[in-house]
């Protein structure tokens, strides 16, 4: 079995950071896309940003310049960090990984971390 585990959210200022981290275990051969979604109350969960297992990433137009997606293969682990958080950047934010497990490509999806960015 494979667990996306999820840490580093929190509340936060506008205008201040955080670091999300999300670290994958068990029977896992290779890991392709690594993804942070996140959903707000009432909306639709949205991909924020993803990393390739080339290291190609892409973002939402929103958070473009602000948030940088990055892996560390070795640590099977994805990374968000987020800088100069604004109030609409408050969600649960998810991480999503498509993983080569017992020669299957199968989706799984951390637990959720909650993000709050308020004054």
């Amino acid at each position: 079995q494979v667990q996306l585990v999820e840490s580093g959210g929190g509340l936060v200022q506008p205008g201040g950071s955080l670091r999300l981290s999300c670290a994958a275990s068990g029977s896992i051969f290779s890991i392709n896309n690594m993804d942070w979604y996140r959903q707000a109350p009432g909306k639709e969960r949205e991909l924020v940003a993803r990393i390739t297992s080339s290291g190609s990433t892409n973002y939402v137009d929103s958070v473009k310049g602000r948030f940088t997606i990055s892996r560390d293969n070795a640590k099977n682990t994805v990374y968000l960090q987020m800088n100069s958080l604004k109030p609409e950047d408050t969600a649960v934010y998810y991480c999503n990984s498509r993983i080569l497990v017992l020669g299957i490509l199968k989706d799984f999806w951390g637990q959720g971390t909650q993000v709050t960015v308020s004054s």
